[in-house]
């Protein structure tokens, strides 16, 4: 689980205070994601590794999202939602041609959450978001905090039946405090998009 492309700390969050972890499922395959890019055959961790002394644009960001479909198609959820925190955290403008046709990953993240089939581990997103976004570090820190209450506020939606982590205590933001924050760090029509993928998840 520590493959080079993950930050060994987030895997555990994602799966900690999880009420729904179920047995280890056998390998399946998943119907695809309609929000994201058709995966190419064969990726592994190697795709995003060959990233790290690189400069993270829209090619790291576009590999993010790719990487995330091909671990979720494979059965392993969890990891494709923690694949798409990477996307997020990519080193856009937001003029970048890839984001019109591949905007911020909200909509793949609902999906994902709303989608995944019992017997395959998705840990506890809610837990993971709040943990994310309350311990960001540099760079561009508010950007991708105020992106991770995003994601927190989509659990909440798709998935009421999660609690938070009664441990970590945090001052939860509202959906009108997130939109406003996005408007600030984030990109022009952001909080539009993530609205309406919180409006549909609802």
């Amino acid at each position: 689980m520590r493959n080079a492309n993950y930050s060994p700390h987030l895997l555990p969050r994602l799966s900690a205070v999880s009420r729904f972890r179920l047995p280890h499922s056998t390998a399946m395959t998943l119907p695809a994601c309609p929000h994201l890019p058709p995966p190419r055959a064969g990726l592994d961790w190697r795709l995003l590794a060959a990233h790290r002394d690189a400069h993270r644009g829209g090619e790291f960001y576009l590999d993010c999202l790719e990487y995330a479909h091909s671990l979720w198609s494979r059965g392993l959820a969890a990891r494709g939602i923690l694949c798409l925190d990477r996307a997020f955290g990519a080193e856009l403008t937001g003029d970048e041609p890839v984001l019109a046709a591949w905007p911020m990953p909200y909509a793949a993240i609902a999906w994902m959450m709303r989608e995944t089939p019992a017997g395959v581990f998705l840990g506890n997103p809610r837990v993971h978001f709040q943990h994310y976004a309350d311990r960001m570090n540099e760079p561009r820190r508010e950007q991708r905090q105020w992106r991770a209450w995003a994601c927190w506020a989509l659990a909440r939606a798709v998935l009421p039946q999660l609690e938070g982590d009664p441990r970590h205590p945090v001052v939860e933001p509202g959906v009108e405090e997130i939109a406003a924050q996005l408007r600030r760090h984030g990109f022009a029509g952001e909080p539009e998009q993530w609205r309406g993928v919180l409006a549909a998840a609802v």
